[in-house]
Formats: structure tokens, C-alpha cells, sequence
């Protein structure tokens, strides 16, 4: 730092000026030869300082204000709620889980005991699927808007100053749990409310408009206008949608596989060596190729990182990965999937608006039903998995509830298997050292992103049946991760105040 710092006032020596303060503003590993930093620095000169924005001071009290009911508490949820708040409405936030802590002890059944609770787990629960997932932050849709809000706000609420200048900012599942409760505690701090344990059963619709919402316990709750962010998994309330006859459609989606490799094989391959330097974080890498005009690309890779158990149901195994805020595990973990279009979908004998949910749901549980009835997940070493034979042991995993030895090729569609197993072979092509018995594929890899689109008006974000419904997120296929789920609940916010100050002006 003090060879930054030389190079800083060099350079105000060079304009002859006095340096005030300097800050590095973006920061990022160039590892295609000798790994090395790059870094942009401002400094501000002749008593200039940096103006830090302070988006908690625009949240004012909305006790007494028009209400807007927000059902779901994840990353969607939660921003939308801040986001009203600063345009002074009152947001009730209704999420079927539990508060963040309570959480935990759902988390640590199914990871030791095989015990899924519906309502409280991996996907569900507050902060939604990103808490106890890794809580990466980089996403591609800048076309939502800026990024900076979101991660400012992060800041303001716990995270470290790093993911304002990271290329690509990670917080960590140990770190999110305490921002997301700070979060939950300005929104009530400032009039909101978030209520835990309502699990949303029926809406009451009356023509274009929903006028209330029902609980698993009867309890109804009425709203001129509500945010529906309840994520990729949600299927109960996809279900509910087309029973009540609100309008909802087939998306394309995405399934596969999790890879584990040795961190140490990561590190060698994109640092050229092992053990890296103190100074490296755990590599990464991100892959994609095309079979047969089809996607295979590697998804949500977690350096330094663990395999969770992600299910949402009894009688289903699904795999997701996740790091800690120090990625110091011994191995790195990434999804490989391949897209799946809905005229494939027709193909394989898979229709109408539930085709990718039930194509999804089918192999969850074709996977389960291969096993013990436990939470253990079928794997196969890499090796064998690209040349079609059983594995006679696994390597070593961090996946807590256990694997098991089995052909994939049995509990996999044989479509997606072929496709897998291909694009892999291309893998081994572009990155050395990535074909390796050392590392085991395990089944499966199915919640990438929501299998339904609810669809809604482009400017006005209503739903395009029913005028005070707000589609928002992953679960309505608008978003894929936490930063453009915050995105998509801060637009989709504004659209609703914007909404309500019409309807105040007649």
C-alpha cells in the first residue's frame, strides 16, 4: 500500500497540487500470466475529499402511511421495502419462513439429519435462496440500473467497504446473516413491518385486482397494491396463480450438475501454483461451450467452497454451493448445466405452462428415489463420469450429508446426461488440469433459475392481468442473483409509488 500511495503523490507532485486523500475505487486479479492486481485509484486534490453517499438518511417514518403488502423477504423483497420506505410508503413484508437466526437450526437439519421443512431452508426463509448461499454480488444486468445503491446500502448495513470497489464482491453466508436482520431492522425502525411464519394460501380477486391476501391460518390481510417476490422455488404459488386463473407462463430453464475439484488443482491451473500466495484469494474459473446448438456453461462457482443440500420438499435432492466470507475451504464447487428450451421440453413429452417445473421436479425426485431416503447425493469421480463406468470409491467432499457411488447416467434424463457429458469433454480442452479423478460430479443441479415467468407490463411492471400485482425477482423470472433481485424490487418499487400518486390525483 505504501507503493500505492509513492505512485499517488507522484502524480500530484507531477500537477503540482496537494494531495487530500486517494481511495482505490475497483480492484481485480489479472491471472493469465503471473497473477498480478489491477487497480483504479481517484485522489482528489487542494482540499477535495470523496462524497460517500448516505442512502439510509432518506428513509423516513411511514407508520401512518398507504401501505403495500410484499410477500417474500428476499433479496427482492427487502429492497423493494427500503426503496418504498425512501418514497414514503409503509411496506408489510410477509414471508413464509423464519427470521434469519431461527433459520439456522432448519439449515443444520436437513444437513445432519435429512429433515426438509417446506417453509424453512435453503431457498426459503428470510434473505431468501442468497444468505446461506454464498451472497455473491456481480451480476451482468446493468440495464436494471446502477449497482451502487445496492451495494452502498450492503454497506450501510454491515458489509465491508470491499464490494464497493471488488470486480466481483462476495459478502459470505457466515457475514449476510447479520446484514439482512440490520436491513429487517430499519425497515421496522422506520414504520414497515415483516412478519414471519405467513405462508401465503389464496389471494382474493375481484375482476383485475387482487383486494387481499389469505394465510395458512386464516388470517387475511387487504392491499390496494402487492409485490409478489417469492422466489425461484416457490411452486406452491405458481400452482396458486393458475388456479386462480392469473396468468403465468413456461420459461426455459436450466439443469445439470455440481463439480467438485481440490482447491489446490483451481489454484495451480489459473495461478500456476500451489499453494498460491497469501496475497490470492481461492481462483475461479467460468466455462461454456455449445452441443448441439445447445448451452453447457458452468454456474454459481464457489471457491473455497461447500456443497449444501438445497431442497425445499421431503422426497427430493437438489445441490446448490456456497462460501463462507474467507473461501478457505479445501475445495471449489461449481454448477454445470445445460439450458433446456421449451420446444425440447415438447420433445421429451413435457407441455403446457408447467413443463419446465415439472421436468425439474421429476428429476429432483428420480434422484431422491435412488438413494436411502436420506439427504445423500448420487456422485461418480469426473473420469468416470466421461467415460460411462462406475466409480468403485469417491474422493473426499464437503458436502455434509454424504454421497454415494452411483452411474449418473441412471438417474439423469439421457438427453441432459449425453449434453453434459460432452460439454465436459470440451471443459478438458479449454482448462488444463480440469479432467481429473480427484473430482467428483454430484446430482443434481436443478434450481439455476425460476422454471416460470409471471408476465407483467414492461413500463409499468403490473402484471398483465391484474393491475395491483407487482411480478418481481427470480420467482418471476426477472432476475438471476442477489444484486439484480435488489434491482428488479427497487424498479419494481417505484413503479408502484408511481401507481399510487396516480390513483391519489383523481
Amino acid at each position: 500500500m505504501s507503493f500505492l500511495s509513492s505512485l499517488v503523490e507522484k502524480e500530484a507532485r507531477r500537477e503540482n497540487a496537494s494531495l487530500t486523500e486517494w481511495h482505490i475505487v475497483k480492484k481485480s486479479i489479472d491471472a493469465r500470466k503471473r497473477p498480478f492486481y489491477l487497480l483504479q485509484v481517484d485522489a482528489y486534490f487542494n482540499g477535495d475529499r470523496r462524497e460517500m453517499p448516505t442512502f439510509l438518511d432518506r428513509l423516513q417514518d411511514v407508520s401512518k402511511a398507504p401501505e403495500v403488502i410484499i410477500i417474500g423477504a428476499g433479496p427482492a423483497g427487502y429492497f423493494a421495502a427500503l426503496q418504498l420506505i425512501e418514497l414514503g410508503y409503509k411496506p408489510i413484508v410477509l414471508e413464509r419462513g423464519k427470521d434469519v437466526r431461527a433459520r439456522r437450526r432448519d439449515l443444520k437439519a436437513i444437513q445432519q439429519d435429512g429433515v426438509v421443512n417446506p417453509h424453512s431452508n435453503y431457498c426459503f426463509g428470510e434473505g431468501g435462496a442468497g444468505t446461506y448461499s454464498d451472497g455473491k454480488l456481480y451480476t451482468r444486468s446493468y440495464k436494471r440500473g446502477k449497482i451502487e445503491k445496492v451495494l452502498h446500502l450492503l454497506v450501510e448495513h454491515g458489509a465491508k467497504e470491499d464490494i464497493l470497489i471488488d470486480a466481483h464482491p462476495h459478502i459470505g453466508s457466515n457475514k449476510l446473516p447479520n446484514i439482512i436482520s440490520n436491513i429487517r431492522k430499519t425497515i421496522e425502525e422506520r414504520g414497515g413491518q415483516v412478519l414471519f411464519d405467513h405462508y401465503v394460501v389464496d389471494f382474493k380477486k375481484n375482476g383485475d385486482k387482487i383486494t387481499a391476501v389469505e394465510m395458512e391460518d386464516g388470517k387475511i390481510l387487504k392491499s390496494e397494491h402487492i409485490i409478489l417476490a417469492t422466489g425461484h422455488s416457490a411452486r406452491d404459488i405458481f400452482h396458486l396463480l393458475e388456479r386462480k386463473e392469473i396468468l403465468i407462463e413456461a420459461k426455459p430453464f436450466a439443469l445439470g450438475i455440481r463439480i467438485e475439484h481440490p482447491q489446490a488443482i483451481i489454484d495451480e491451473t489459473q495461478y500456476g501454483r500451489s499453494p498460491r500466495s497469501e496475497f490470492l484469494p481461492a481462483s475461479s474459473y467460468a466455462l461454456k461451450t455449445q452441443v448441439d446448438k445447445n448451452g453447457v456453461f458452468s454456474f454459481c462457482m464457489c471457491p473455497g467452497g461447500l456443497i449444501v443440500p438445497a431442497a425445499t420438499s421431503p422426497g427430493e435432492i437438489v445441490v446448490n454451493g456456497m462460501s463462507l466470507s474467507r473461501r478457505d475451504s479445501a475445495y471449489a464447487n461449481s454448477g454445470v448445466v445445460t439450458s433446456i428450451e421449451l420446444e425440447e421440453l415438447k420433445n421429451q413429452g413435457y407441455t403446457g405452462v408447467f413443463a419446465s417445473l415439472d421436468l425439474q421436479k421429476k428429476v429432483e425426485q428420480d434422484v431422491f428415489k435412488a438413494g436411502d431416503g436420506s439427504q445423500k447425493a448420487p456422485a461418480q469421480r469426473m473420469t468416470d463420469f466421461i467415460n460411462g463406468r462406475n466409480s468403485t470409491s469417491l474422493n473426499e467432499s464437503s458436502y455434509i450429508p454424504g454421497l454415494y457411488a452411483t452411474d449418473l447416467a441412471e438417474v439423469l434424463p439421457e438427453f441432459i446426461h449425453k449434453r453434459l457429458k460432452r460439454g465436459l469433454l470440451d471443459f478438458g480442452k479449454k482448462m488444463k488440469n480440469y479432467h481429473t479423478e480427484m473430482a467428483n460430479v454430484v446430482a443434481v443441479e436443478s434450481r439455476t433459475s425460476s422454471p416460470i415467468k409471471i408476465p407483467r407490463n414492461r413500463e409499468s411492471f403490473q402484471h398483465l392481468q391484474i393491475k395491483n400485482l407487482y411480478p418481481c425477482g427470480e420467482g418471476a423470472g426477472y432476475a438471476g442473483g442477489i444484486l439484480s433481485a435488489a434491482m428488479d424490487g427497487q424498479n419494481v418499487a417505484i413503479a408502484v409509488g408511481k401507481s399510487i400518486e396516480g390513483n391519489q390525483s383523481f
